[in-house]
């Protein structure tokens, strides 16, 4: 007899690979859209300048993992989401009003910045462990972190700056500066509420798992 571990298991590997599709469909779809640059090699050293080109195949790589068993821990699954939300917060806080796309840019944009990050988080709420320590939340900030420096040093070297906020030889370094501050701190929050939902989420359901 199939134990309800068991089904709840298959259902999120389940989930976890029509994740997965829907994150290589839309990347397909962008490195397809950049029809101005000819040259495979170019396009995807272009689409590599961008936090949510990188963020989502990063994620897609997790999901693919996820599919053929991989158990996923809850820091790494919360960092995932932190990473992934930031990429859909930013999006459609900051840049989609900017940046009006149709076609199938419209279709990338679309599964990049909204059904990724909707769809992750829904996965994390339902399958992913949520035993997150306190003590995780920097770890969280390493891999924005590691994409503002390198973002920043590519700009510096090559003049491509792949988001407005980031672009020093427009604003200066001193604007850039407090831009990144003002991120590090919209991130610090994020990671405080994923944090604070994983171990509210944790605590209710080994609560609820107590006997009466």
């Amino acid at each position: 007899m199939i134990k309800l571990a068991q089904i709840a298991a298959m259902f999120a590997r389940m989930f976890a690979f029509v994740l997965a599709i829907i994150g290589l469909a839309a990347l397909r779809a962008q490195f397809d859209a950049l029809i101005g640059v000819a040259l495979a090699t170019d396009r995807i050293w272009a689409m590599a300048g961008y936090f949510t080109i990188l963020t989502n195949a990063l994620l897609v790589t997790h999901l693919l993992a996820i599919t053929k068993g991989w158990q996923i821990s809850s820091a790494r699954a919360a960092g995932l989401l932190v990473s992934i939300g930031a990429v859909g917060i930013i999006y459609h806080a900051l840049l989609a009003s900017q940046f009006p796309t149709e076609g199938l840019s419209w279709w990338a944009d679309l599964g990049l910045h909204t059904a990724m990050p909707l769809g992750f988080a829904l996965w994390w709420l339902v399958f992913a462990p949520k035993a997150v320590q306190w003590r995780d939340l920097p770890q969280w900030l390493i891999w924005p972190a590691l994409y503002g420096g390198y973002a920043l040093i590519r700009g510096a070297q090559t003049g491509f700056w792949p988001y407005a906020f980031l672009n020093a030889d427009a604003l200066g370094w001193a604007h850039v500066g407090r831009n990144l501050a003002a991120l590090v701190l919209a991130l610090t929050l994020l990671c405080l509420a994923v944090a604070a939902a994983a171990r509210i989420l944790h605590a209710n359901r080994f609560q609820s798992a107590k006997p009466a």
